[in-house]
């Protein structure tokens, strides 16, 4: 239900506020590329510094732009449970299709209490969700057991996978036994997961290259690792350049390159360093992308 490829959605600012028409217009293009679907409000969607109103707005916009033509699942992460079920209802009331929610940070739960937080997620927002394990951030690795333990539950369907250990990422697989579906959260492991069984991405990439990010995974969906090898190949120098600092600083810095939004962003986070840049803007022009 939810394979292939899902864009992880900057989020444009102007003067501090979100920038609606630029906002509306890169998800329409996302659609006009064959995205199977965007994800707002996640980490590149910088949600950290969004307050609620501002989450709960671009939600909706992603819904009404949408419009059915693709899925939305809805970043509604938090270290506090409750927090995660309103924003979660939220998302749900909004029209949203799932919801993806970043293991709680800062609080370090165990294992028994990162099942019992989104067992509660699930059962009081009643809306498909994401687990997004992405240890780097939140100083917890969500073990494959676990992950299977959750999969009991019918309204935790997937996984946002960005351990980069594909050796878990073989477990989760294994252990879920096609009960839920394993997504990469690290762009240039979505081939190589691919390989062993995952079913797509909630990439970055997308949001600067989504008709070749499209192709390699629906090649790899298909059985076409010949085609999809090649894609990866010719996509990886932009993945690497887009890692170089913390996301999202790369990517909003490249989509400003392209024209596509401002360059702001929001503190803690500060505007890419001058040889990051430069380096950024060699591989778009390098690529075709910056012309």
């Amino acid at each position: 239900m939810f394979e292939g490829t899902y864009t992880a959605l900057i989020t444009p600012f102007r003067d501090g506020a979100v920038d609606e028409p630029a906002l509306r217009h890169l998800i329409r293009e996302q659609i006009t590329a064959g995205v199977d679907g965007v994800v707002p409000c996640g980490s590149t969607g910088e949600s950290a510094t969004m307050n609620h109103a501002e989450h709960q707005h671009v939600i909706s916009i992603a819904v009404e732009e949408a419009a059915g033509k693709a899925k939305v699942i809805a970043g509604t992460g938090s270290n506090n449970t409750a927090e995660a079920i309103s924003l979660t209802s939220y998302a749900k009331k909004a029209g949203a299709d799932a919801a993806l929610l970043i293991s709680p940070y800062y609080n370090k739960p165990t294992q028994e209490g990162h099942v019992a937080h989104y067992r509660a997620i699930a059962d009081a927002a009643g809306l498909p969700l994401f687990v997004y394990n992405i240890p780097g951030r939140t100083g917890v690795n969500i073990l494959p057991e676990t992950i299977a333990k959750m999969a009991d539950h019918p309204l935790i369907v997937g996984v946002k996978e960005a351990s980069g250990n594909i050796d878990q990422v073989s477990r989760i697989l294994q252990m879920t036994d096609g009960r839920m579906t394993v997504l990469s959260g690290d762009d240039s492991l979505t081939v190589p997961m691919m390989s062993i069984g995952a079913h797509g991405v909630i990439g970055v990439i997308p949001n600067i290259a989504p008709a070749k990010t499209v192709a390699m995974v629906r090649s790899a969906r298909e059985g076409d690792f010949r085609r999809a090898r090649a894609l990866h190949y010719e996509l990886l120098p932009i993945m690497q350049a887009l890692f170089t600092e913390t996301n999202p600083i790369p990517i909003k810095a490249a989509m400003a390159m392209l024209g596509k939004c401002g360059p702001e962003i929001r503190m803690p986070l500060t505007p890419i360093t001058e040889p990051n840049r430069k380096r950024l803007e060699a591989v778009l022009r390098q690529h075709g992308l910056l012309t």
